[in-house]
């Protein structure tokens, strides 16, 4: 059987090319997810073999004093989890890969947030990584834990646990990729998955580095009376709006304003200056 036989479910071939294909992502999720279907059960014994023989091999680890992150939990482990103060799970499975139903979390008394995503090479949407994050964040706040997992807890699930860290913990993507790696030393990112917590971090970053609505400072013609400037520099120029900037003065810079703003006052004699004074700003 020849490779362009893809052709009739998504490939698209490479012109000049003989026997090349692009693979398109529907074809590409489909493929990753008929092996992940079938290597499900494989490397699930393969983990729960390992974590019974191996001690430093632990099904899940604490991250944060509100976070764990770690594999797919059986049913028998919610009530642990319930003792380990969990009140919200998040799951990044996909539906074949979950072993714990939704009713049994809510029995327990714990939230469930379910964001199915295919394993190996693919990561959540920015749009379910924010709910996730927030969704963590909320638990925190009320004082109770998350535990997010996938299946081993590798992939997945650690691309969510770095953007909170990212978002929360105020850390860089490679700041908190090597704090959870020393928690949890097996955590492995896929190309896509590590792609996606840095856009993450520059989509933050830039929605907190933003300047609020309307706060910009005109510069009109009025404001340049008074000016001398050579015609062959203010040919051809426009005027502009710049963005306004506040910078926060230290306390110590206050005092001391405060502090010579008294001496003046109590008939210090001034010393007469040739050019003119620029008005004093406000401390």
């Amino acid at each position: 059987m020849k490779i362009e036989e893809l052709d009739e479910v998504g490939g698209e071939k490479i012109e000049g090319s003989p026997g090349k294909l692009i693979v398109n992502t529907d074809t590409k999720r489909a493929l990753v997810g008929a092996g992940a279907r079938i290597l499900f059960y494989p490397t699930l014994l393969y983990n729960v073999f390992r974590n019974k023989i191996q001690a430093e091999f632990r099904w899940w680890d604490e991250i944060d004093q509100f976070l764990l992150l770690g594999a797919v939990p059986f049913p028998t482990d919610v009530p642990r989890l319930k003792q380990l103060g969990v009140g919200g799970v998040v799951t990044l499975n996909e539906p074949y890969e979950t072993l714990v139903p939704t009713s049994l979390y809510y029995a327990h008394g714990i939230d469930h947030l379910v964001i199915p995503t295919r394993d190996y090479l693919f990561a959540p949407s920015f749009a379910d990584i924010s709910r996730a994050v927030d969704f963590i964040h909320e638990n925190s706040s009320l004082g109770r834990t998350t535990y997010v997992h996938c299946k081993a807890g590798r992939g997945r699930s650690t691309t969510v646990v770095l953007c909170y860290m990212v978002k929360y913990k105020h850390m860089t993507p490679i700041g908190a990729l090597e704090f959870v790696r020393s928690r949890r030393p097996r955590v492995l990112l896929a190309p896509s998955q590590w792609q996606a917590v840095q856009e993450y971090s520059k989509q933050h970053l830039a929605s907190t580095s933003c300047p609020p609505p309307g706060d910009a400072v005109l510069i009109t013609k009025a404001d340049l009376e008074g000016y001398q400037c050579s015609s062959e520099v203010t040919t051809g120029k426009e005027l502009a709006i710049f963005p306004k900037t506040t910078r926060s003065r230290p306390m110590i810079a206050k005092i001391s304003c405060i502090f010579s703003s008294l001496i003046v006052s109590g008939g210090v004699s001034t010393i007469k200056r040739r050019l003119p004074v620029p008005e004093a700003r406000a401390c």
